[in-house]
């Protein structure tokens, strides 16, 4: 699974069930190199804590580096939608361990039922390939190395080697879909077929094969459609994209996160200027173009309202903001320092906006300015203006300076390079 695991770093996340017990006795015998977490949600009064101690007398014993997290009022657990809130919150707090302690992996306990349960929860909801090849074994630095194994394979492990674990008594109830699963779907199919988990297991094997061909297929179409594309942003040919089968577009569109059969209907039918979002991935519609652009974790496009400053008589840009302007363009600006009002700032567009392009006669709209430089909907939103305190527009960065601010004269001027 992965090139020299010793020389690796582990974080293990244990329940205290016998799934993640079997897996940290593993792991303890292995020699890794490894930590432990622990959530504590308090959802079962003395279970949860006896839980703990379990998890936590086991890393006392062996020595291993125990990371808590005790789930407290400030956490407000939701009335609805437990699972979902748990689930953010276990792997927020796997993260922030990894990232103190430089572990490169996030290693979990989930096995070959939860993988049964998995695929007929994403068969209910017409999930395409993706969601059939079942829970993967590593991606994303998550790494799951008991997926092969059973439930009752590893039960037999943790007694031949006396291993202690507790059981979650809330996982015999029927309340969530995966429990219902577990209890009255999957016994019946092995009523069926005494050898069903087995030949799943081989099953999902060859879905797997199966989904890195039509992945490989899908890379291969996207260069096809690709118009242009960068680190951050692909552009996709929209009218061929539509000619092609449903499977491909809806696998081309997973791609980039958009997993809503319903929402691919909207793209196809989209008028230009609609826009798509997920965590990931903005989708906008440009005339005959589809542009996938990934998110940063904080957009510039969420600032309105950026102060600037300046030293010995030069505009000082934040180096996050420059580097985004400088993707449009580049630019040298000198600006009559008696003719401006400081302090200096950057600001997005606002209705009705317009300025004195250097260079041509009279007032021009920034919106017409935008249409005249065929901007696509993606860089008309990353434009920043210039502006005095006055809330004068000194010029459309980087592309054109307002001509009533500029100047020649060495002794008064403000230098702006982009």
């Amino acid at each position: 699974m992965l090139n020299q695991p010793q020389q690796k770093t582990y974080l293990l996340a244990v329940s205290g069930g016998v799934d993640s017990m079997v897996l940290a006795d593993l792991f303890q015998l292995s020699g890794f190199n490894f930590h432990i977490a622990h959530i504590n949600y308090h959802l079962r009064n003395e279970d949860s804590n006896l839980d703990q101690k379990l998890v936590s007398d086991f890393c006392d014993k062996y020595q291993i580096p125990f990371h808590l997290y005790d789930v407290s009022e400030v956490d407000k657990k939701p009335e609805n939608s437990i699972q979902n809130w748990a689930r953010e919150l276990r792997y927020r707090f796997f993260r922030e361990i990894q990232q103190k302690h430089n572990l490169e992996f996030l290693v979990t306990a989930h096995h070959l039922n939860d993988q049964l349960e998995t695929f007929i929860i994403n068969l209910s909801k017409a999930s395409g390939i993706r969601g059939l090849s079942g829970i993967p074994q590593n991606e994303k630095g998550i790494i799951r190395p008991l997926l092969d194994f059973s439930k009752d394979e590893i039960y037999e492990f943790a007694k031949e080697n006396q291993i202690d674990f507790r059981e979650d008594k809330s996982n015999k109830k029927t309340d969530y879909l995966r429990n219902k699963i577990r209890h009255n779907v999957v016994p019946e199919l092995e009523k069926i077929n005494s050898d069903f988990l087995t030949n799943f297991s081989k099953s999902i094997n060859y879905i797997n094969q199966a989904k890195d061909f039509i992945t490989e297929s899908v890379n291969e179409k996207i260069e096809v459609l690709k118009i242009s594309s960068n680190d951050n942003q692909i552009i996709i040919d929209k009218q061929k994209f539509s000619q092609e089968s449903e499977l491909m577009r809806y696998e081309i569109l997973k791609r980039f996160d958009f997993n809503d059969e319903n929402e691919m209907q909207k793209v196809l039918t989209a008028q230009t200027g609609s826009s798509f979002f997920n965590s990931e991935f903005q989708l906008v519609i440009n005339r005959n173009e589809l542009i996938f652009e990934k998110k940063l974790e904080v957009r510039n496009e969420n600032l309105k309202e950026i102060a600037l400053e300046i030293d010995d008589n030069e505009i000082i840009i934040p180096q996050n903001i420059k580097s985004e302007i400088q993707k449009l363009g580049n630019c040298f600006w000198k600006i009559d320092k008696q003719k401006v009002q400081l302090p200096l700032k950057l600001r997005r567009k606002q209705e009705g906006d317009l300025f004195f392009p250097i260079g041509m006669i009279g007032k021009k709209k920034i919106s017409k300015f935008f249409k005249d430089e065929k901007l696509s909907i993606l860089a008309k939103q990353k434009i920043w203006l210039l502006c005095d305190t006055d809330d004068r527009i000194l010029g459309v960065l980087p592309f054109r300076q307002d001509g009533r601010f500029s100047s020649d004269n060495s002794e008064i001027e403000l230098i702006l390079k982009v």
